[in-house]
């Protein structure tokens, strides 16, 4: 019987880093599918810089309290594909445990790239978080649920390397931008459902205990959604799904968080640009929530560009917008 996902090549590589290996096996290494760069920081730049010439790419410094460990492969597809993240997290006494959150890069489910967001998670991981940056499949490779399934994959992972790594695996979060937000909202709301779980790391949990959204779309067939017009051309979203959502509504709506909310999602922080189709299904999702008792809250820009998250002076805020939430959530007495 084929799997789904084979192991990832720690014997090789892995092992040397005391990473556990799994019970799947070792396949040929196949290169990943060409990459779509249209979406990279430096584009984004350029074209927010119309509106807003003052803005600058943060790059803070990286914190002397930061280790790391790039490049480690978190699951082997079929092909042979190796996925990859990327481990920041702070120094520590022997024992010492932290949180950790998993981020989730944007680019419309056909662009970007983990590395995008290496800034952010040193920051976090400076501040007492282990941050994981993960590739996940995008659509010019596999279609919806693919991401999904690769993501929630990482956390299993994340839990099973805990020994080898400061986590607390009762404390996970998952923070994403655009299309990451999105992904973090549905891995948020979809804690536990089979639909997304995949073979790897199968005795851990995906779960996560807390979601940052930042500018990510809550529900794709909604009045506040721009998501799947595509009259101009196919749009990033039908790209993903693989057919328009005339099509197959059914699909679409199972990819909306907003579809999936119950007593146990976690507590959500949105923090939203000023571009109101990026947080499309925010206020009826915070009701539903609010209707459960659980919390959430908005940090909003007014007026600033959709990929704020990058740029000064907003990266700032955001950062200790993150960690003020994820510390009430994680680290309150």
């Amino acid at each position: 019987m084929t799997r789904l996902f084979a192991c990832p090549r720690l014997v090789a590589a892995l092992l040397l880093l005391g990473f556990s290996a799994g019970p799947y096996a070792v396949r040929a290494q196949q290169p990943a599918a060409p990459r779509d760069t249209s979406f990279t920081v430096h584009s984004a730049l350029v074209k927010a810089r119309k509106q807003f010439p003052e803005i600058s790419v943060a790059r803070p410094p990286k914190p002397d309290n930061v280790r790391s460990r790039l490049a480690l492969t978190y699951c082997t597809l079929p092909t042979g594909r190796e996925l990859k993240l990327d481990v920041f997290y702070p120094k520590a006494r022997r024992k010492q445990r932290f949180p950790a959150v998993l981020i989730v890069h944007g680019g419309g489910w056909r662009s970007g790239d983990r590395l995008q967001h290496a800034p952010l998670a040193e920051q976090l991981a400076a501040r007492g978080y282990v941050a994981v940056t993960a590739e996940y499949r995008l659509s010019t490779e596999a279609k919806y649920p693919a991401a999904v399934q690769d993501l929630k994959t990482a956390i299993r992972w994340l839990r099973a390397n805990a020994r080898r790594l400061p986590v607390d695996t009762a404390r996970v979060a998952v923070w994403g931008f655009s299309a990451g937000g999105q992904l973090a909202a549905l891995i948020g709301t979809t804690n536990g459902e089979k639909l997304f779980e995949t073979p790897p790391y199968a005795s851990h949990s995906s779960s996560v205990q807390a979601v940052v959204d930042a500018d990510g779309i809550l529900a794709f067939i909604h009045p506040e959604s721009g998501e799947g017009d595509d009259r101009k051309a196919t749009s990033a979203a039908t790209h993903w799904f693989g057919s328009p959502k005339t099509e197959s509504a059914e699909l679409w709506q199972q990819a909306s968080a907003l579809s999936h909310i119950s007593a146990h999602t976690p507590p959500f922080l949105f923090i939203n640009s000023g571009v109101e189709r990026m947080h499309a299904g925010r206020d009826d999702f915070r009701r539903q929530l609010e209707a459960f008792g659980i919390y959430s809250e908005v940090q909003h820009f007014p007026g600033a560009p959709h990929p704020f998250v990058f740029f000064n002076p907003w990266f700032t805020p955001t950062l200790e917008y993150t960690v003020n939430f994820l510390d009430r959530m994680f680290k309150a007495q």
